[in-house]
């Protein structure tokens, strides 16, 4: 039901319909349905949005009215913290369903560093997702990324992800350069097309796992920055960065975001690689709006999300809110 969801809604976008407008339609077309998509609460339009063209559709989900839109856990485990916040979003089957195809992207930035030094996501954190997605019926769940530095099957193995995922039951996978395709953005501002990871665009659940950390250009690399990981060329985007981070973010929507801000490297990002520039935060943050859970991560750096580029552009195109006062949010120390 979720792919047909997703399909149905990509081809009235192509034809000039809204997100929210096709998933409405959608909802009332599906006999027996009971979830309706909801919408982001609305944030004050900031001055450049009042310069900027029409929004395009504010993020919806399938997430039922009244439910708890970001967790946030603290802790000293964070397989606990994993369970915590999963837990208080109402389950990993909230977001998936038995028979899924699941893919998770973490951070798996060099391969040359450890998870230590925060380049790279928590392995810990990475196997706790596929544990709690087999459980609640996934078919499978796949796991990959592109590194910044030295091979896939060098970082995946030096990052500790490789060996998390399997003792949890998932599939490491490297991203084929034949899997790619060209896909549209409709309401691109800068990019209206780009190469994607065709599988991403395909699964039936997409979670989204950034590390935390510093980074030169976009000042901060989350969640919204962690999806150049399934495009090609990403090197390409790093001009006009805010913006076209936002507008590749418009058209992959993950299912669910977790940032692990377990460790959090708090300079000479994104590769790190001094312990001096990490920072124990002990803090699991998670959410289906990967701009609310960005705007809360940024915190952690004693920033606002208006601060990062990125998110002030994610929140202009709709794609969610930076107004954490507006939206229920549970914090839990575990």
């Amino acid at each position: 039901m979720e792919l047909c969801r997703r399909e149905f809604i990509r081809k009235m976008i192509a034809l000039g319909f809204s997100a929210v407008t096709a998933g409405t339609l959608f909802s009332l077309l599906a006999c027996g349905r009971e979830e309706l998509p909801i919408t982001t609460p609305e944030t004050p339009a900031s001055p450049e949005s009042q310069t900027s063209p029409t929004p395009a559709p504010q993020v919806q989900s399938d997430i039922p009215l009244g439910s708890t839109y970001l967790a946030v856990a603290r802790g000293e485990r964070p397989v606990e913290l994993v369970k915590a916040t999963i837990k208080v979003l109402g389950g990993m089957e909230r977001f998936v369903k038995p028979g899924n195809d699941v893919i998770i992207k973490p951070n798996i930035c060099v391969g040359y560093h450890s998870y230590e030094y925060a380049a790279t996501t928590n392995p810990e954190v990475v196997g706790t997702l596929v544990t709690l997605c087999l459980n609640a019926g996934a078919k499978q769940v796949r796991v990959m990324d592109q590194p910044f530095g030295g091979t896939p099957q060098q970082a995946y193995a030096k990052s500790g992800i490789e060996d998390a995922v399997d003792a949890a039951g998932g599939k490491m996978e490297i991203m084929s350069d034949i899997k790619y395709r060209e896909a549209n953005i409709p309401n691109g501002r800068d990019i209206t097309s780009w190469s994607v990871y065709g599988d991403v665009l395909d699964a039936d659940v997409f979670i989204n796992v950034p590390v935390a950390k510093h980074h030169s250009l976009a000042r901060l690399t989350l969640g919204m920055k962690n999806l150049i990981g399934v495009v090609l060329n990403p090197g390409k985007l790093h001009f006009n960065l805010g913006q076209r981070i936002a507008d590749l973010n418009s058209l992959v929507r993950p299912t669910l975001t977790v940032v692990d801000a377990v460790r959090i490297l708090m300079n000479n990002g994104p590769t790190g690689g001094s312990l001096d520039d990490v920072k124990l935060a002990n803090t699991i943050i998670a959410s289906h709006d990967t701009v609310a859970a960005d705007s809360y991560a940024a915190t952690l750096f004693g920033l606002t999300g208006a601060d990062i580029p990125a998110i002030r552009a994610g929140v202009q195109m709709g794609l969610g809110t930076m107004d954490l006062e507006s939206i229920k949010m549970e914090e839990i120390n575990v």
